[in-house]
């Protein structure tokens, strides 16, 4: 296979939570491989910070707000790329939250309602509104990064893993509708990683201890950087046969 296959020269790139771990991650490697790449999120100040990083490395990108709960952002976003740009050629619905632990049946309302807002709400709209613009590009790839509490619920994440379940069944319906115009949708789904989101489990090395062991067979937490590289496949020329699919990323935890 050749390197130009993943090459993202000339090519659009918008990352939604881009501010910090995975997202910045990514952001960092699809800049690396060419891409101009607006970073989002609900502050600009940590996108700022990632665009400026790309920037000062020799690479291309800028910041912008986008709360991905609210329509009326997400249009605003894509309103401000389709006039910069007039074109979109890659999305990815990073952006998530996980407010609430503990049993399902005890999930608070506002809890239910954030996470649903976030998680599904956003990348669903982000998608649809990306359409018109990766038409314009002639082709689009649309990843969404879900996780593997999608296909076995984390406990105590009930909600957090419905939503995430969700994710991957959209991600199957924007790939069969949009396939016949050269529009790709596929999910990454991370284990175990070392974000903010899993903070609270490192800060107790003996439940950390606990959830690796017996788990996880490479018995460590995965960092960011380990899940850019799936999104750059998906994101290039080397998937372009390649939609609706899920790549789990998880150190053997599913096995």
């Amino acid at each position: 296979m050749s390197q130009s296959n993943f090459d993202l020269s000339g090519r659009v790139a918008l990352i939604n939570g881009a501010s910090r771990g995975i997202g910045e991650a990514i952001a960092l490697r699809l800049a690396e491989a060419g891409a101009h790449v607006i970073c989002t999120s609900r502050k600009l100040e940590g996108c700022q910070a990632v665009a400026e990083k790309i920037n000062d490395t020799g690479g291309s990108a800028h910041a912008m707000v986008c709360h991905a709960g609210e329509l009326s952002s997400i249009e605003q976003t894509m309103g401000a790329i389709a006039k910069k740009h007039g074109k979109l050629h890659i999305l990815v619905n990073n952006g998530a939250t996980n407010p609430f632990y503990g049993p399902v049946s005890e999930t608070p309302e506002w809890a239910y309602d954030k996470t649903m807002e976030v998680n599904v709400k956003g990348p669903f709209f982000l998608s649809a509104k990306a359409i018109p613009l990766m038409r314009a590009a002639g082709s689009g790839s649309i990843i969404n990064i879900a996780s593997i509490n999608a296909i076995q619920p984390g406990q105590l994440q009930g909600v957090y893993s419905v939503t995430k379940a969700a994710l991957v069944s959209m991600t199957k319906s924007f790939a069969k509708e949009y396939a016949p115009e050269n529009i790709r949708c596929n999910a990454v789904l991370p284990g175990f990683t070392d974000t903010k989101m899993t903070a609270v489990f490192k800060q107790d090395e003996k439940l950390l201890d606990t959830l690796l062991k017996g788990n996880v067979p490479m018995n460590r937490m995965a960092q960011p950087d380990e899940m850019a590289g799936a999104v750059l496949y998906l994101a290039s020329d080397s998937s372009s046969y390649t939609t609706g699919t899920e790549i789990v990323i998880d150190g053997g935890y599913l096995l």
